[in-house]
């Protein structure tokens, strides 16, 4: 894209506002005061951001969708891609928090809820609601009310609402370190009854100094991921990954390397001896293990979008590692997530193009658009649906009218022009085939086999091993993606990352070995379909995940964790996929070439 940039008057205008959208959506969030810098007296911004039932964290609402008290003007806080996909929507609270300026039950408004006022926060209340602001860009949030269950019986139960709040702040020189909400229990609001209430809110605000320096403000929020507890359980689950790792590779390589062996010498001592001799096992299919497979087009697709994510995968984890996605920083995963994504389409286009061309496929402009909407097809008719259940729902989770036009001229002027770059670039690339045997004109029948050798019950045991190398950090993973917790070890995940490919390349090896050696020569899909397994493996731990371990609830809530779920587990099915065919490719491509074949 630079390169085209650079050509004088001839740059193409959409090439000029593709650059513009993705450096807008690139933003990434600053306060309103960039060097937060204060002196006393001065208004730090403070923003109240949303309010949801805590254990369903898709489903938030604005702040003043509740009754609080709302300041004379709302302020709306101009926010960046990644915020606005990441459900916040931040406006001016009705507390005033000065630098240094200590205040004391100072009052923020006096308000008269009428009756369904009463009912909408007794409502909230109930579903344990919770606020989340951020004062300095630090976050802070708290409940909003309590129910008192001490009378056994659920009719006589008390619904309150806090009205007190205490803003503890810690600075050091002039700038702000940390701030810290509680909610006073003592003076509370009864709103078990419908009726009106006079409601008088407060908030006390206490300064004191530290010597923590700014750099390290952001440190306690990821504190709690790195604890000697939690670490233990990751470096468990790293060790556990580990053993079934080197178990697995040591198991297979020492069978494959003595039985390659064995099949190596046997297919030597073959070609000395009487030449009318039949060849068995996978030699006997030497002339239709490179026959092309069926649906090549679609085929070509697959590698192209899973090749695609496993690059946007690889970005994502330098980023996580030099430290661009700090706990709370808002939307900088989503953000980077639709750049990279929009950048990387090319690989899509190139890797798509040039193997469908390898495969003798002759309609490369249909390979293309297949391969453009493999992956963002379904995607775009999940969010449709779910963006239609928020809209409903008047949830944050709604993206503006705004967003998704940005969003589409992104698809539109930089993911589509790239993606297509990518395919002209593949096909012009000439590149042939490189099968180490011919292939004979007509396909050998493959004979009878039992069940276990079939598609499925291969899929389920190529799936099994990897997942159960994963499955105990995708527990820390769905906490914090679909809940409260925070994560923050990059490292381990990495880790975990590079032992699921490794495990996912070997497995898938091993069963196209013994799929050859059943004279099973329709190796191509399923070296995908098994390598790619592992994705419906993690779905079905999302149902797993859902009922027994979360408590989340509701149509909006459970619709969002299941149709994103169902997408990313499709990405992944995409990427090992093709993790999977590369690793099997290779492995048929170097036994070929090791035998002697007429």
């Amino acid at each position: 894209m630079a390169k085209t940039m650079a050509v004088g008057g001839g740059v193409p205008v959409i090439f000029i506002i593709a650059f513009l959208i993705l450096c807008g959506a690139a933003d990434l969030v600053s306060s309103d005061a960039s060097n937060h810098r204060y002196k006393e007296g001065d208004v730090v911004p403070l923003y109240a951001n949303k309010v949801g039932p805590f254990h369903n964290p898709s489903e938030t609402y604005r702040y003043f969708d509740l009754p609080f008290c709302s300041p004379d003007a709302v302020k709306e806080k101009k926010e960046a891609l990644g915020e606005v996909l990441n459900g916040d929507r931040l406006v001016s609270a009705p507390y005033k928090l000065e630098f240094l300026k200590h205040k004391d039950s100072e009052q923020a408004c006096k308000k008269s809820l009428t009756k369904e006022e009463v009912a909408k926060f007794r409502s909230a209340v109930n579903k344990d609601y919770y606020f989340q602001m951020y004062y300095d860009d630090l976050p802070i949030w708290g409940f909003i009310g309590k129910v008192d269950k001490e009378n056994k019986d659920p009719s006589e139960y008390k619904t309150y609402l806090y009205k007190h709040i205490h803003f503890d702040i810690l600075y050091n020189k002039d700038r702000v370190i940390e701030i810290n909400v509680q909610t006073d229990p003592h003076v509370l609001v009864d709103l078990t009854e419908d009726k009106e209430v006079d409601v008088e809110f407060l908030y006390t605000v206490k300064w004191r100094e530290t010597n923590t320096p700014f750099d390290k403000r952001m440190d306690k929020y990821s504190h709690s991921s790195s604890l000697p507890h939690h670490l233990e359980i990751h470096w468990f689950s790293i060790i556990n990954s580990c053993v079934t790792v080197l178990l697995l590779t040591g198991f297979l390589a020492t069978i494959l390397m003595r039985v390659l062996k064995n099949d190596f010498v046997k297919y030597a001592h073959d070609d000395e001896a009487a030449e009318d001799q039949e060849e068995t096992g996978w030699k006997y299919i030497h002339g239709d293990v490179f026959r092309f497979p069926k649906h090549k087009s679609l085929f070509a697709a697959a590698l192209g979008s899973g090749t695609q994510l496993f690059t946007l995968t690889i970005f994502i984890f330098i980023l996580a590692l030099v430290g661009v996605f700090y706990p709370y920083n808002r939307g900088a995963l989503f953000t980077a997530l639709v750049v990279i994504y929009a950048l990387t389409s090319g690989i899509a286009g190139y890797t798509a193009t040039s193997f469908y061309c390898q495969l003798e496929g002759t309609n490369w402009v249909r390979n293309l658009l297949l391969t453009g909407c493999l992956f963002c097809g379904p995607l775009f008719l999940t969010f449709c649906f779910l963006n239609t259940v928020a809209i409903a729902y008047t949830a944050t989770a709604a993206l503006p009218f705004g967003t998704i036009v940005v969003i589409v001229l992104i698809w539109t002027l930089v993911t589509s022009p790239l993606l297509v770059l990518g395919g002209i670039a593949g096909k012009n690339s000439k590149a042939e085939f490189q099968a180490p045997v011919r292939t004979t004109k007509y396909p050998r029948e493959i004979p009878p086999l039992p069940w276990y050798r079939a598609t499925v019950p291969q899929m389920a045991m190529a799936g099994f091993l990897p997942f159960s190398a994963i499955y105990i950090e995708l527990y820390y993973i769905f906490a914090s993606v679909w809940g409260h917790r925070i994560y923050t070890i990059y490292s381990i995940l990495f880790i975990v990352f590079i032992i699921l490919l490794i495990v996912t390349a070997f497995i898938t090896v091993a069963l196209t070995y013994f799929q050859l050696a059943a004279e099973d020569h329709e190796w191509w899909w399923r070296s995908f379909l098994c390598g790619g397994s592992t994705g419906i493996f993690i779905y079905a731990y999302c149902l797993y995940y859902y009922y027994a371990r979360s408590d989340m609830s509701g149509f909006m809530q459970t619709s969002f964790f299941f149709g994103y779920m169902a997408c990313i587990c499709y990405g992944f099915f995409l990427m090992l996929g093709s993790v999977g065919f590369r690793a099997a490719l290779f492995f048929v491509r170097h036994i070929y070439r090791s035998i002697k074949c007429e």
